[in-house]
């Protein structure tokens, strides 16, 4: 149940990795309207919907330790019904967050035997925003594989001990009695996990091989004429579900992230490029109109106290990181390069910034430094290590790092956004 792995990574930025610290303790462990085994469930959820293992394992450990059922394991229908209503914004909110709408949200809130409250859906929101994004996090900077010679060698985290991320935020010890008993549980699953990742691996790295090619390809073919609406016109990439079988437990007991599929319903459901959406689906999304600072947080820090303050500090913290050294071989300035990975992010959701010349992205972002923010943005378990290595060449190991969070953070935003806007419309 520890995201060592994790906080090795963020600790190549110790504010910035208190900050999250804070944040992940208060969603998971501190005073708020759902129960603690339902967080860790809506946790499991959304980790499934990017086949991350690494959270999936993680929160079902976590979810069996605050007394959750274990029939629940089995998969979204051994689920009550409430929860599972989530499916679809979990869904949505995941691959296309732009197609919330206030439906969504008055389904939900309708009143029935399973109806959720303002305070349950916008907690369980900010969950699922949360995990999407770690999921982008782990896999950016390969928590998600083995260290060693099968890992990518070129990551070598820092050594900050073997805390849990509630030991560090808490100053509090597992108890050996806790470790013991979840010993057997995690030793299983991870045994089993590592006959997995081998036959995975190797269904994965061809289809993974094809896929970057055809992208590169598709790169040189769009040219760089294209500037100004780099956001819209992004680089394609294929159907991220392709050549991925499902996850099967063969012997049908519960062991934690064997079986992602049964946490999942519409697996084919993935990412599309935003351009590409069908004239009658939402335009886009101007930040000026509604905005993370005026409107998005003033909203979830009245439904669900407090967890605006700390995600204000967590976006406030990832801009405020120094990255004079990364931005000086774009051969600019750290705000500006910063700023235009944001954009990129934000523009690739939908979401454009009147005051910004989108053509900058182009000139500040190389094609292969684009590819790899896209694909750990938009499907991050296509992440492979040729990707990985050719966009690593020209970075330090905590500019890496920092890139991954910018992701991280651009993109729960951006998730948050299209859902507290489908919120407060639903309130008017």
């Amino acid at each position: 149940g520890r995201l060592e792995a994790v906080t090795q990574q963020m600790g190549y930025h110790p504010q910035y990795l208190d900050s999250f610290l804070k944040t992940q303790h208060y969603l998971m462990h501190m005073d708020g309207p759902l129960p603690f085994d339902c967080r860790h469930y809506i946790a499991i959820m959304a980790a499934a919907r990017h086949q991350c293992r690494y959270l999936v394992n993680l929160h079902v450990l976590q979810f069996l330790r605050a007394g959750g059922d274990p029939q629940w394991l089995r998969g979204l229908e051994f689920i009550p019904p409430k929860l599972r209503n989530l499916n679809e914004i979990n869904k949505i909110l995941a691959h296309r967050p732009w197609l919330i709408t206030k439906e969504h949200i008055e389904k939900l809130l309708k009143i029935s035997e399973w109806s959720w409250s303002l305070a349950e859906l916008v907690h369980a929101v900010v969950l699922l925003a949360h995990c999407h994004a770690l999921a982008s996090f782990v896999f950016g900077c390969g928590c998600e594989q083995d260290e060693g010679p099968g890992g990518r060698g070129s990551l070598k985290p820092l050594s900050l001990g073997n805390q849990c991320f509630c030991e560090a935020t808490a100053g509090n010890s597992y108890s050996q009695e806790l470790l013991r008993i979840n010993r057997k549980r995690s030793l299983d699953s991870c045994m089993e996990l590592d006959s997995l990742r081998e036959r995975m691996q190797r269904i994965h790295v061809e289809t993974e091989g094809r896929d970057e090619m055809r992208l590169l390809q598709q790169d040189r073919e769009e040219g760089e004429g294209q500037g100004a609406e780099v956001g819209m016109q992004a680089e394609h990439c294929s159907d991220p579900s392709a050549g991925l079988s499902p996850l099967v437990d063969t012997d049908g007991e519960v062991t934690g992230a064997t079986n992602l599929a049964c946490y999942m319903q519409d697996p084919d459901f993935g990412y599309q490029d935003f351009a590409r959406r069908d004239e009658d689906q939402t335009q886009v999304f101007r930040v000026q109109d509604y905005s993370w600072e005026d409107h998005g947080f003033s909203l979830v820090n009245r439904l669900y106290s407090d967890i605006g303050h700390l995600l204000d500090e967590k976006f406030r913290m990832v801009d405020g990181l120094q990255s004079s050294a990364m931005a000086k071989r774009q051969g600019c300035e750290p705000s500006v390069f910063k700023r235009g990975i944001w954009n990129y992010i934000h523009c690739m959701f939908g979401i454009r910034y009147d005051d910004y010349d989108y053509a900058e992205v182009n000139q500040l972002l190389e094609r292969m430094l684009k590819v790899y923010i896209k694909t750990v943005t938009c499907y991050p378990e296509k992440t492979n290590s040729e990707m990985f290595d050719r966009f690593w060449k020209q970075f330090k190991h905590s500019e890496k790092v920092h890139v991954n969070l910018l992701i991280l953070e651009a993109r729960m935003q951006a998730e948050l956004l299209y859902a507290l806007q489908a919120i407060t419309q639903y309130m008017i």
